[in-house]
């Protein structure tokens, strides 16, 4: 290491006292500031120059770099006059308490060509640093889901809410596993201790590649976790601080499997990664990593512009967090709806359509223009319905029901969700889709089985039991249903030449098999 790097700590508590050990360790400590006596004498006792003063340190030409770890709250004023001093800077996280001063002091280190690094350590875990390559060489296969939980019951901030201090070492490492800023940010929170203050948020991300992740945090946790899982669809990963060397980083080949439309999982034996000779201190890792920026202009991945993109999505999440409760407003009704039934309030209802005696219209549920629908259906939740589409008495649509334009369901049919229903087990999470296409016809007291399609234009004769997808323009029925011959768009059955007498022409049907 190059000795003639002189570095500044300022903030030598909580955090700072760590910082010091490993700069003391890398040689390059030569300063601290801190208001706290305690934590000067400290210093002093180990030959370390101390001060009480920000400013006299910004002046010393000797002092080439400096380390910030002080309350959030201070970090953009204090960054902002290193890097005026023309020193480098490392800042513990976050950069800054907005997304607007993190692009001010970014631009400026580039301006002023000084190192900006942010404390974003988990970049420099050599557990993360494997994770990383894994994913980046495919081996965990196409990502689908990462969540993360950072627990502690801990040092709780009041400068600072549980978001910002402790989600940002999340969100940056999140954000590089994926290479991507996420579509959507939603989180939510309990203010416990004080009632501005979040002490415990769940944060939901969503990119546009079709990963989600979450990150729970909290400071009111009775035991410390640190825990991140990486779903891919070849392999998961599971990386734990807390654990021993041996078992820090854990891969578990477990995939999902999809048998009859039903998603079976396969568990396998996890495979713990040996980091024995790559093992290093994170932090003295990351210390390093500063030093060497700024002696070899080596590169590293938290410079400023990481620092930005992590504050951006904090910044989301703080605006979901504190934003007001939505409230919908309610459909203007353009549409009939009889006074014993009831559409809940976050349905979306097309003109012209009617609902009879005695319906329920469950919350999430689309229904098309000109549809009819009939006594004592219950249609939802999340249900989504075509336009001209005509629904007899006594059907029920459950969620995982799609009918396109121009469906005809018949009285008293039977449509199916659950392929093992069992009162005493929830299945909600193994629902399956059913998709019925347009202009298709279910026959009164048929059933559906869940998870198929019926075709357009098919013709399901009443009471038949559908078990299997029915093709475009198919006449199906008996129990189990069977195709006993095809239709023509007007509904009539056509002759063995496919020709409609109705019509008077012959049919275009689609491939038949």
């Amino acid at each position: 290491m190059n000795e003639t790097v002189n570095l500044a700590l300022v903030g030598a508590g909580y955090w700072g006292k760590n910082l010091a050990r490993n700069f003391s360790t890398l040689g390059v400590l030569r300063l601290v500031c801190d208001p706290s006596e305690a934590a000067r004498n400290d210093a002093l006792s180990k030959g370390i120059e101390t001060t009480e003063s920000f400013a006299s340190v910004l002046s010393r030409d000797d002092i080439h770099a400096i380390v910030i770890a002080t309350p959030a709250v201070m970090h953009h004023s204090m960054v902002r006059d290193a890097l005026l001093a023309g020193k480098h800077v490392f800042v513990e996280k976050p950069l800054a308490l907005n997304a607007e001063e993190g692009e001010e002091l970014a631009r400026l280190a580039t301006e002023r060509q000084r190192v900006l690094f942010v404390g974003h350590i988990l970049h420099y875990h050599p557990a993360i640093l494997r994770l990383k390559t894994m994913v980046a060489n495919g081996e965990l296969g196409k990502l689908q889901y990462i969540y993360s939980n950072r627990l502690n019951l801990g040092k709780i901030r009041r400068e600072e809410n549980i978001l910002w201090s402790f989600a940002p070492h999340d969100i940056s490492l999140i954000l590089s596993l994926v290479n991507e800023e996420p579509e959507s940010v939603q989180a939510m929170g309990s203010n416990i201790l004080h009632p501005e203050i979040a002490d415990a948020t769940l944060t939901h991300l969503r990119f546009a590649s079709g990963v989600a992740a979450h990150i729970f945090v909290s400071w009111l946790n009775p035991f410390k976790e640190q825990k991140l899982v990486v779903t891919g669809d070849q392999q998961m990963a599971v990386f734990d601080d807390t654990a021993a060397l041996e078992n820090k980083l854990v891969v578990y080949p477990h995939q999902i499997h999809w048998k009859a439309g039903t998603p079976i999982s396969e568990k396998k034996e996890g495979r713990a990664i040996d980091l024995t000779s790559q093992w290093e201190e994170p932090l003295l890792a990351e210390c390093r990593a500063f030093l060497d920026a700024i002696t070899h202009g080596k590169t590293f991945y938290t410079d400023g512009a990481e620092g930005v993109k992590t504050l951006r999505v904090l910044e989301r999440a703080q605006n979901s967090l504190t934003a007001p409760p939505s409230i919908p407003k309610p459909q203007e009704k353009n549409y009939f709806l009889h006074e014993t039934s009831s559409v809940e309030e976050d349905c979306s209802i097309g003109e012209r359509t009617k609902i009879w005696r005695f319906s329920h219209i469950l919350s999430g549920v689309s229904i098309g223009e000109a549809c009819n629908i009939g006594q004592n259906v219950v249609i939802g939740p999340n249900v989504s319905i075509g336009n001209n589409v005509k629904i007899q008495n006594n059907v029920s649509l459950y969620e995982g029901v799609t009918l396109e334009d121009d469906v005809f369901c018949g009285p008293s049919c039977v449509f199916t969700n659950v392929i093992n229903p069992r009162s005493a087990i929830p299945r909600k999470d193994q629902f399956q889709e059913t998709r019925v296409m347009k202009g298709a016809t279910i026959g009164a007291n048929a059933t559906i089985r869940c998870g198929i399609t019926i075709g357009s234009n098919a013709f399901i004769g009443m009471g038949a039991v559908v078990l299997e997808d029915v093709p475009d323009q198919a006449l199906v029925y008996g129990n189990p249903g069977k195709i006993q011959g095809w239709v023509c768009q007007c509904g009539c059955t056509l002759d063995a030449s496919h020709f409609c007498a109705s019509c008077n022409k012959q049919a275009r049907l689609p491939q038949i098999n």
